[in-house]
Order: structure tokens, then C-alpha cells, then sequence
């Protein structure tokens, strides 16, 4: 049986999906998906802080990878649980995959109303990758969303021995001036005043009836949202010390992201490096991708064109889409060092090739290996 609601079991980005979308994805959301592995939720102490992980353990007894999701802001894990058992089944179950929380942006407000800076969830995700990853023999691949790319970027630059490889997707790395979203959103969270407001009345909305909620979540987040999006959305971005984190955090990045990206660390690591980007997206438009391939030409870079926006992670569909992108990412790179990542034919599609072994790629569960071609 297929459990649905996000509950963590203690104390501890995503936008809409427009729902005027094309008829292609309106019948992809009709359509059965495969029934799959579930995702469970824990929390973990992370540098004193409780830290809300959703994850789905490798059915192999030594994993070789460990995927580490890190989501936009808001930072809360239910958005992403269709994606994370999503990617887990394409990767063949033999790669362990873990999506982890921002702190205070989970259900309890367990750090007493105290905000926190994008440095301080940045300093919480490399604290998180040295106690619970880095002591094992695994490779590790960081998926980042939206701001949750320039997280992802920022751990690689100071773990640079242990990552393998990172993936951004619909990155949010430096400010649009021409987004009027993004100045709306700076201006509310610029202000002390404004920002309590917005988490009084956002948490008037998760105080009223259970239906009444969700009703409203469905009809102001998005109508094709999905089951699991949802639960997280009445059950974590309802409260006051999360929205008020939400926007004491774009403040920080806001004012962070007035700097230009580090092209120098960018360039360096291009060859481990690869961003999807969408169609009209205001936090990462194509002009951020085409920035990108002129100052590292070697980045493997990507638009996404199934018509899922921002916040692809709260559909199916947009799960399993973009997820198939995570894959041929990791794929690519592994080819790269010679190493062919194996994959079943179903994953694939026919879909992949390995361009240092005449195109041929075994299509097998996934394992990092010599290529036997």
C-alpha cells in the first residue's frame, strides 16, 4: 500500500506548477505511474540541530553511490518525496538517496523561532556530509534546486576530494533584475514587519480545519500538485517560524546573490558539473545558462522542455521527467573516466550511450564499473 502523508516521526523549493499546462502533461497526470519504493522520513541531529532526512536506502549491503538532494527554499523534504523515489527506481535501487531539510523549516519549531542565513544551511549541509557520508567508500552526487544549486556548489567547493559529481536544477545563482517576482519577494523579506505579517497569516491558514486547508493550498500553490507536495505544504509551510525562515533566508540570498558566481571554481570543476534549466524561469532564465557556457564551455548544460516549471517537484510527472535528466547527467559522467554506469533498458529508453566505448552502453541495474563492452 501506497502511504501518502509526510509525517515525521520527532522533532525536528518549490513554486507552482501552472495548471493551465500543456495537454501532454495533463494526461501524463491521469496516466498510473509504476508503483515504487517508498521514501521514509527521519530526523538526526546535525550539529545540535534537528534536521528533518527523507531517503530511501540502497537494497545493495555496500552501496557504491549515495545521491544527497538539496532543496530550494522553501527547504522542506515532503516536496521533494515523488522525486527522491523517482530517481531511486531509474537508478536501479542500488544507489542510496537522501533529500535533507533546511533547519527550521520543518513541522515543530524546534530552534525556538531563531532564523537562519543561507551560510548557516550551508555550513549544516557539510556538517551533515561529514557525519553521516564521508566516512564510507561512497561516491557522492549532490542534486541541488534552485537555491539549493548555489548550496550544492558552495559544499563542493569545500569538499572538492569528496564529491563526485553535482547537478543543478532550475539553479537560482545570481539575481534577475527584470524578475518583478523576485523584487516583490526581496522587498517582503527586506522587511522585519512585512515578514512577520506574512507568517501571522500564513499560519492563521494552517490554524483552520484540516479541509479548509488543504482546499486553499490546492487552489493557491497548485491545482496539479501532487498528493505528498501537498501534505507537506499544510503540514510544514503553515507554520510561522517556517515562513518566517523562508523569508529570513531570501534576504540572505538575495543579498548574497548580488555577487557574480565563481567562475574560477565553476571552470575548474566543469567536467563534474552539469545544470537543467527551464523554459521561462524567472530564478534561473536562459540567459543565466548561456552566462554559464561562455565562461565554462565544458559544463554539461541542459533545458528542460516537457513544460514543467520551477517547481517541477510538486508533480509526478515533473518528478519522473526531470529525475530522467538526473540520470543521463550521472551516465554522462561516468562515461567520462571511463567508467560506464549500467543501467536497465526500461531507465534508459535506449535513450544513452557511452561515447569512450563506441556507443555502446550495457544496459544493466545501475554499478559503477569498467565497461565490459
Amino acid at each position: 500500500m501506497e502511504h501518502r502523508l509526510f509525517r515525521p516521526a520527532a522533532c525536528g523549493g518549490g513554486a507552482r506548477l501552472s495548471s493551465a499546462g500543456s495537454g501532454m502533461e495533463r494526461g501524463r497526470l491521469l496516466a498510473p505511474f509504476p508503483p515504487r519504493e517508498q521514501a521514509t522520513a527521519r530526523v538526526c541531529m546535525v550539529s545540535s540541530f534537528a534536521t528533518e532526512l527523507l531517503e530511501i536506502r540502497s537494497r545493495e549491503p555496500s552501496p557504491p553511490l549515495h545521491v544527497l538532494v538539496i532543496p530550494g527554499n522553501p527547504g522542506i523534504v515532503g516536496f521533494y518525496k515523488d522525486f527522491v523515489e523517482a530517481l531511486y527506481e531509474n537508478l536501479g535501487g542500488q544507489a542510496s538517496v537522501t533529500a535533507i531539510g533546511h533547519i527550521s523549516h520543518g513541522q515543530k519549531d524546534c530552534e525556538r523561532g531563531r532564523l537562519f542565513s543561507l551560510q548557516e544551511q550551508i555550513d549544516h549541509k557539510v556538517d551533515f556530509l561529514e557525519q553521516e557520508v564521508l566516512h564510507t567508500e561512497q561516491s557522492i552526487i549532490l542534486v541541488g534546486h534552485s537555491i539549493g544549486a548555489y548550496i550544492g556548489l558552495e559544499i563542493f567547493k569545500r569538499l572538492q576530494k569528496k564529491v563526485d559529481f553535482f547537478v543543478g536544477l532550475y539553479p537560482f545563482l545570481s539575481l534577475n533584475k527584470s524578475s518583478m517576482k523576485q523584487s516583490t519577494i526581496g522587498y517582503i523579506a527586506r522587511s522585519s514587519l512585512l515578514s512577520k505579517g506574512v507568517s501571522l497569516l500564513v499560519s492563521f491558514i494552517g490554524s483552520l480545519q484540516p479541509s479548509v486547508t488543504r482546499s486553499i493550498v490546492r487552489r493557491l500553490l497548485g491545482s496539479s500538485w501532487s498528493a505528498a507536495a501537498v501534505d507537506a505544504g499544510c503540514s510544514h509551510l503553515l507554520q510561522y517560524h517556517t515562513m518566517h525562515n523562508v523569508l529570513f533566508m531570501a534576504k540572505t540570498e538575495f543579498l548574497k546573490l548580488h555577487e557574480k558566481p565563481d567562475w574560477n571554481f565553476i571552470r575548474a570543476k566543469q567536467d563534474q558539473i552539469a545544470f537543467l534549466f527551464g523554459v521561462d524561469d524567472h530564478w534561473g532564465p536562459l540567459a543565466h545558462m548561456e552566462e554559464i557556457s561562455k565562461h565554462a564551455p565544458g559544463v554539461a548544460l541542459s533545458v528542460e522542455k516537457e513544460g514543467h516549471t520551477h517547481g517541477y517537484c510538486c508533480t509526478e510527472a515533473g518528478c519522473w521527467d526531470i529525475e530522467r535528466m538526473d540520470v543521463k547527467f550521472f551516465v554522462a559522467f561516468a562515461a567520462s573516466v571511463n567508467d560506464c554506469f549500467v543501467l536497465d533498458d526500461a531507465t534508459c529508453h535506449g535513450e544513452l550511450s557511452c561515447p569512450t566505448h563506441n556507443g555502446h552502453l550495457a544496459f544493466h541495474k545501475i554499478l559503477p564499473h569498467h565497461c565490459k563492452c
